[in-house]
């Protein structure tokens, strides 16, 4: 297949170049709520926009049926924020598809770490602390905890987290812990997918004493005795254990299972098995049939 043929097949996804849309031209897609608006993520947007400009243009595509009307794919809360500063347009990015679902769910979020190192590179330009804390839409306090984010943790545990959502505070809880622990708990977070500020304080409460800083110790958890705690202690030892073995089978205990499953759906397809498995062994059959209506292993 020749160039010219492959750029024949292959559309391009979106307008060359960027064009200023009327907001009355624009169809959202959503109405967003009083609520929404009163969230943290849209104050976020609403103070970069103030302070910096739109930095990235919203997504419409043409309605089929007028060539001059718009659907906003992306960037719902951007527009309210455009209107509520008395903006009547923008410039806007032209998908030639329609398919606002594939926006959302191509979306990555800002991993934390991510965020960090953007921070520390906004501030290495030369970008003063209040202008950069103003665009973010929070306090100095805060983006200094930011930037300081790294700081007492281990390179190998950051590596684990890099484009993780934790939160700020779960960082400052695998502080208290020494390097060693910080790895274990990461893998934790990893293995469980579970970020929470209360999983970490979970870890945080079954780590031994020795793999605490010394700014942790003694360790106090209130409405918990130390007996409990050297129990979370083992308990969380074992959980560790126990997860470290099934990750060492998971992928070879996977692919049986997915070989067993389609083995069982091939056999519960033959009008004659089904038949002997009836008349001679009805207690399998059952068990057969729910293997094969099962999704989980083949996906």
């Amino acid at each position: 297949m020749t160039t010219t043929d492959e750029e024949k097949i292959v559309a391009a996804a979106f307008e060359q170049g960027l064009l200023t849309v009327l907001f009355d031209q624009i169809a959202p897609l959503y109405v967003v709520t009083p609520q929404k608006k009163a969230s943290i993520k849209f104050k976020q947007i609403a103070a970069s926009i103030h302070d910096i400009g739109l930095v990235e243009p919203m997504v419409v595509a043409r309605d089929p049926n007028s060539s001059d009307q718009f659907t906003l794919l992306d960037g719902h809360l951007r527009l309210e924020v455009l209107k509520d500063e008395g903006r009547t347009d923008a410039r806007c990015l032209v998908s030639t598809d329609d398919e606002a679902f594939t926006y959302n769910k191509r979306i990555n979020r800002l991993a934390t770490i991510q965020e960090h190192k953007m921070i520390l590179r906004a501030l290495s330009l030369g970008v003063p602390e209040a202008r950069l804390a103003s665009a973010l839409n929070i306090n100095i306090r805060t983006l200094k905890q930011k930037r300081q984010l790294l700081d007492g943790i281990c390179d190998e545990a950051a590596e684990l987290l890099k484009d993780k959502q934790v939160a700020l505070t779960g960082f400052q809880i695998l502080k208290k812990m020494k390097p060693l622990r910080q790895i274990e708990a990461a893998q934790l977070m990893v293995a469980m997918n579970k970020y929470t500020i209360n999983y970490a304080r979970s870890l945080l409460a079954a780590t031994p004493e020795s793999l605490l800083l010394s700014v942790a110790t003694p360790k106090k958890i209130k409405g918990i005795s130390r007996d409990q705690l050297d129990l979370m202690e083992r308990e969380s030892a074992n959980l560790e254990r126990e997860v470290r073995l099934v990750e060492d089978s998971y992928g070879v205990d996977h692919l049986d299972l997915v070989l067993a499953r389609g083995y069982i759906s091939k056999l519960m397809s033959n009008d004659r098995v089904t038949r002997y498995l009836s008349l001679h062994h009805d207690g399998f059959l059952p068990a057969f049939e729910k293997i094969t209506e099962t999704e989980a292993f083949a996906s």
